[in-house]
């Protein structure tokens, strides 16, 4: 039909965007989490072809220019279809400068959302024609296709632990009324013994925090990320795969105030509870703590988090809550290659920004069967790339856990039953000594403190 009104796009717009690319390749880390290949925000086919080979190239760690993305599109026998090396060049021509890539990406990304609402509207369309009689299950399917489309955008991305706070007056405690200092040579973790370990967590470094389930992994990492940006005012990502961010808001409200968790959560305060409260919401409102809970985690969208954060405010330390969940890029043979690619693609990070990286990791069941239950290096599960890729190792080991005071006062007769007591233990360390350092665990506060003993060395 010739008066058929064509679809919401901006030729322009997308090619500023490739131009942008093809002059400078590492702008890709500013558009990649928004224009997601397989959303095909790009109109144009030839376009959308040269934007996947640009995508390709940056999962690869390979430049990003007008001669590799032509060899990218022959080799994938694209690059006739994508208008050849003529069209590559008008790209650039036609694009004097980079500067202006995230504007550009936002015009193609919005319309490219206008596109599939628009088929959405013909799925739903389609739903109301088909008339069937049970009224609720069509919307329930109508309701899906929205779902889907809001949801299938652009991932969820860092959240400030200001943003966080602030909701919380309005909802768990309703009657409740940045720039850093940059250049931190060594990220301390706040525990006296374990600092005095490691000398610190160094730049670079690739640090595994590993325990079997309930041994309170995730709460040693978020009271890491805590120490650091409120004692050294650093910037810290941290994702986290398994937990919401509110959750890990919930947890450290407790920990700061030192009031029950359950209490915080539900907003069962006294009123010196809750002024402990509202100072603690004052001291990590000032921390420059991003928190990253998308559900799925891939390597390459992560990368381009953290970059982006980077670029923004230098971040200082990485924090990801669990590395079992993460996603390699692409599909594997099977979990134990995609744990070592996933593995190797975070201790690159760790090199690229100059950061100390804390991936946490589950412990297989080996530690259970044995007489002594502390795990080791071979525990490591999925891949022994792990412990080969890692510059740190630490354990988290709690004698509570499997022994209950008879059974210990049995086994070990004159000592103390060890009550709230947690061995961190250090299996490797690239360029120091292993060994132990003994921490407090307070459960109900789900917060891991300093006790005063002398770390051990082995």
């Amino acid at each position: 039909m010739p008066n058929e009104k064509l679809p919401p796009h901006d030729v322009d717009a997308e090619e500023a965007v490739l131009g942008s690319l093809l002059i400078d390749g590492t702008a890709i880390y500013k558009v990649e989490g928004l224009l997601i290949k397989e959303n095909r925000d790009f109109y144009r086919e030839q376009n959308h072809l040269i934007y996947v080979a640009c995508v390709e190239l940056y999962h690869r760690n390979e430049a990003i220019n007008q001669i590799t993305v032509a060899q990218e599109l022959a080799r994938q026998n694209k690059l006739e279809e994508s208008g050849g090396a003529a069209y590559l060049s008008h790209l650039i021509a036609n694009c004097p400068t980079s500067l202006d890539i995230e504007y550009y990406a936002r015009v193609v990304f919005r319309l490219g959302v206008m596109r599939r609402l628009i088929g959405a509207a013909e799925q739903i369309k389609g739903i109301g024609f088909q008339a069937e009689p049970d009224v609720d299950k069509s919307l329930d399917r109508a309701e899906d296709i929205l779902y889907g489309l809001r949801h299938k955008q652009m991932g969820r991305d860092f959240v400030s632990i200001r943003q966080l706070l602030d909701s919380y007056f309005e909802t768990a405690a309703p009657g409740l009324e940045e720039e850093h200092a940059g250049g931190i040579p060594h990220l301390y973790s706040g525990f006296a013994g374990l600092d005095e370990f490691l000398g610190g967590f160094q730049r670079a470094d690739f640090v595994v925090l590993a325990g079997r389930p309930s041994m309170g992994k995730t709460s040693l990492a978020l009271s890491i990320a805590r120490n650091a940006a409120v004692n050294q005012n650093a910037c810290v990502a941290m994702f986290s795969v398994e937990m919401s961010k509110e959750s890990l808001v919930m947890r450290l409200l407790a920990s700061e105030a030192e009031i029950d968790l359950r209490r915080v959560r539900f907003g069962h305060h006294t009123d010196e509870e809750e002024k402990r409260v509202m100072d603690s919401i004052g001291v990590l409102s000032e921390a420059p703590l991003y928190i990253d809970d998308s559900p799925v985690l891939r390597i390459a969208e992560m990368r381009s988090k953290c970059r982006r954060l980077h670029s923004e405010h230098e971040i200082n330390l990485i924090v990801i809550d669990h590395l079992g969940l993460m996603q390699a890029d692409t599909r594997m043979e099977n979990r134990v290659q995609e744990v070592s690619y996933i593995s190797r693609s975070l201790k690159a990070l760790a090199r690229e920004l100059e950061v100390p990286l804390i991936a946490v990791s589950q412990l297989s069941r080996a530690s259970e069967w044995r007489a002594t239950h502390k795990p080791q290096l071979s525990d490591l599960r999925d891949s022994g790339s792990i412990e080969q890729d890692a510059d740190v190792v630490l354990f988290i080991y709690r004698d509570e856990y499997y022994y209950k005071p008879e059974e210990w006062l049995q086994q070990h007769p004159g000592e103390s039953y060890p009550e709230g007591l947690a061995d961190i233990i250090v299996a490797k360390q690239r360029n120091g000594p292993t060994g132990e350092v003994k921490l407090r665990f307070r459960r109900n506060l789900t917060k891991f403190e300093n006790i005063a003993e002398e770390p051990s060395v082995l």
